[in-house]
């Protein structure tokens, strides 16, 4: 829908501003002043703006209009960002059936009346599209919610619009794209606007950044939530596979598909985290969940959790690639250490060589992939291509849109290549034996460790949209492979760009891994607001 129909107007706008009068960083006036100041703004967090919504200082309404507004100035005009490739044209709407249910019926949950970002993988049974940001799926609508937006309906959350992402996940090119769809152009990201988001949840992550939402949904097959959290200095949370049930979303890679949070504090992420977790009958990878899932992730916060904890340091492969990281992860060891950890260094995964070896994570891929995208075509009501082979059709056909930068040579390799049952599961048991009980569990119980840490990525590249990604390395395969948690925190910046550290656990370990990222927040204060920087000629 276009933004132009819901900018707020003269009434809108006053609205907002009485608003301001209880909360300063709320106000939309129209004046290049306010407009500068409100870009440099976080807002408060969510327990803060429950609190101030329970007191009658600010609506549903009201949040809802502001960032809406914000997306109009800060997404669609200003620095252009194009995190969010639609908004909900109910959204206002539903703001106001919430603030009446506050007054006759209560709250629904902890989100209730927060305004919150969907990455465009996750059906919504309203008037929003879901197309993973193809032109092919542009004018289907679900007919039943996600899990993901059933569950944040529940907690009262009001579902404002959905974000760009590299298209298909990233799984429409092999050079990799990151934040290019056909269906939302490019999106930017807010700390220099000629550098990349990282992918695949590039929107959620830039729209985190830039307070265009209370909080916003990512998904993760290998990277797509920590990758782009870090290159946004926002707080990424990669649950393990099965916490939170993928019904409803157009999966990649379902062994390794996960669904999490991305926010600006980790208290943030740790209240969404909780309205997510559940068994669901229509995603058997939850049933492994029971009796491992917490619906307040809160209580495990520890501004001194970092004391007494055993903390490892795997070089090997994870660091090296990038002295920018390098230097910044060295500087949050020293944080651990001050805060009363003890960093056991190295501490290196005995199979990290052999977890980049590419062949049978290729082999899976492929096999699940395929299997995934057809399954999502062909049961999804809508008039738009019924198969992976249509897809690719559909796309050689609109080439002058859906192909203007990138090649599919990504969906035509997993609709090429065909391996059997028997190869798929050799090969994903491969997968899980060297990532799991050779892997990262190998090093926890040697060392007695509660996590391990590593720089998270290398800062930012360039945009460019005729050769791909430039990536240099990332630390997201072990615990991508094995299916177990990581969590994205911000570090540091270099030259402006920004740069996170990634705790990653064992299978359920999430609390521990929410009590070490909480802490190492805390301690750090790394994170910076966005700067909108334009380019700079050499950096």
């Amino acid at each position: 829908m276009s933004l132009d129909r819901i900018t707020p107007g003269r009434r809108g706008v006053l609205a907002m501003g009485m608003a301001a009068a209880t909360a300063p960083w709320l106000t939309s006036a129209p004046n290049a002043a306010a407009d500068s100041a409100a870009m440099q703004s976080d807002g408060p967090g969510i327990a803060e703006l429950a609190r101030r919504m329970a007191a009658g200082k600010i609506s549903a309404e009201e949040l809802t209009r502001y960032y809406l507004h914000r997306i109009d100035k800060i997404d669609r005009r200003g620095p252009g960002l194009r995190a969010v490739i639609e908004v909900n044209p109910d959204a206002m709407r539903e703001a106001r059936r919430l603030d009446g249910e506050r007054r006759t019926r209560g709250v629904r949950g902890p989100l209730h009346g927060l305004p919150m970002l969907l990455k465009d993988l996750f059906d919504t049974a309203d008037r929003m599209h879901t197309t993973a940001g193809s032109l092919a799926l542009e004018g289907g609508r679900p007919t039943a919610d996600s899990a993901v937006a059933a569950k944040l309906r529940a907690a009262g959350a009001v579902l404002l619009g959905k974000t760009n992402l590299s298209e298909w996940a990233g799984g429409i090119s092999i050079t990799h794209h990151p934040g290019w769809s056909a269906r939302g152009g490019q999106t930017r990201n807010p700390y220099k606007l000629d550098r990349s988001p990282s992918e695949s949840s590039s929107g959620t992550a830039v729209a985190a950044a830039a307070n265009l939402c209370v909080a916003g949904i990512g998904t993760e097959t290998n990277g797509s939530i920590v990758d782009p959290a870090a290159a946004n200095s926002v707080v990424g949370v990669k649950p393990t596979v099965g916490l939170i049930s993928r019904a409803g979303m157009i999966q990649g890679v379902p062994s390794q598909d996960s669904v999490g949070p991305i926010a600006r504090t980790v208290r943030d992420a740790a209240i969404v985290l909780g309205t997510l977790v559940g068994v669901d009958d229509r995603d058997p990878a939850t049933a492994a969940s029971r009796g491992h899932f917490h619906l307040d992730y809160t209580r495990f916060l520890d501004a001194d959790g970092l004391r007494g904890a055993r903390i490892g340091v795997p070089r090997e492969v994870y660091f090296g690639y990038s002295p920018h990281a390098d230097e910044i992860a060295e500087q949050a060891l020293d944080v651990l250490r001050k805060a009363g950890a003890t960093v056991v260094d190295p501490a290196d995964i005995p199979t990290a060589q052999q977890l980049e070896n590419t062949e049978t994570s290729i082999v899976v891929q492929a096999y699940e992939a395929k299997r995934a995208i057809n399954r999502y075509l062909s049961t999804t009501p809508g008039n738009h291509p019924r198969s992976l082979s249509e897809l690719i059709a559909f796309n050689r056909e609109h080439s002058d849109r859906e192909l203007l930068y990138v090649r599919q040579d990504g969906l035509e390799a997993i609709q090429a290549l065909n391996f059997s049952e028997a190869e798929y599961r050799a090969a994903l048991a491969t997968n899980h034996r060297l990532s799991r009980t050779e892997g990262i569990d190998a090093v926890l119980r040697q060392h007695r460790l509660d996590a391990l840490v590593m720089p998270t990525s290398a800062p930012p590249g360039k945009i460019d949209l005729i050769n791909g990604d430039n990536y240099l390395g990332g630390s997201s395969t072990p615990a991508a492979l094995a299916g177990y948690p990581a969590i994205n925190v911000p570090a540091g910046f270099a030259f402006g760009l920004p740069i996170g550290i990634t705790f990653i656990g064992t299978a359920w370990s999430e609390p521990v891994l929410l009590r070490l990222a909480h802490a190492y927040e805390q301690n750090s204060q790394a994170r910076r607001t966005p700067t909108y920087h334009p380019a700079d000629i050499g950096l």
